[in-house]
């Protein structure tokens, strides 16, 4: 019989483990989403309230409808998915995609761990608990380690940013469909059911 113990930290401490540490904690514990900054620092993100993973199925739902029409582009990925970035910093966004040369290129034995590598299309959704500058400092995070696009959703403020490389934050307030662009050709986002 295993009894469960429960890890309580003060706010102010930082576990740091390196990239193998990681992977056996992850391994050790399915059910938690952890994540890896670049400099080490191991972060435990709790379950998402009913709506936030509410709106995020419907992102998800979308994605892979349009995602299994055009299977010859690329692959997408749900929230519990972890990618090495090439800052080595292990990630999980919302929801993301890779492009089918990039899915490729791996073998069989790495993609069936983290994928090292940075998604084309990252999506992150905030929940209410969420800091916004800390959700922006992510955004820029995909984007340094090679994202060509990635959408920061804000459903409290019915507010979205788009990241493009070399580009401008684009912000739409209270939009009612994103689009793929040329990263996801044809992909288009409705976000009634996002924000309802």
């Amino acid at each position: 019989m295993h009894s469960t113990l429960t890890l309580r930290l003060p706010p102010s401490t930082l576990l740091h483990v390196s990239q193998e540490q990681f992977q056996a904690i992850a391994a050790a514990n399915p059910d938690l989403r952890l994540e890896r900054t670049a400099t080490g620092e191991l972060l435990v993100t709790p379950p998402t309230g009913s709506e936030s993973g509410k709106r995020n199925s419907r992102i998800i739902g979308q994605l892979d409808r349009w995602d299994e029409a055009h299977e010859e582009l690329g692959v997408a990925f749900d929230s519990s998915t972890g990618f090495i970035l090439p800052n080595g910093a292990i990630r999980s966004p919302d929801a993301s995609w890779v492009s089918r040369p990039r899915w490729e290129a791996l073998t069989p034995e790495v993609r069936r761990g983290f994928a090292p590598l940075c998604p084309d299309f990252v999506v992150e959704l905030r929940s209410p608990t969420d800091s916004l500058s800390e959700l922006r400092q992510k955004m820029g995070e995909y984007l340094e380690n090679g994202a060509r696009l990635g959408w920061l959703i804000d459903p409290q403020n019915r507010r979205v940013e788009i990241y493009r490389p070399q580009q401008e934050i684009e912000v739409g307030e209270d939009p009612t469909e994103l689009s793929g662009g040329d990263v996801l050709p044809g992909f288009v986002l409705r976000l009634n059911r996002i924000w309802g």
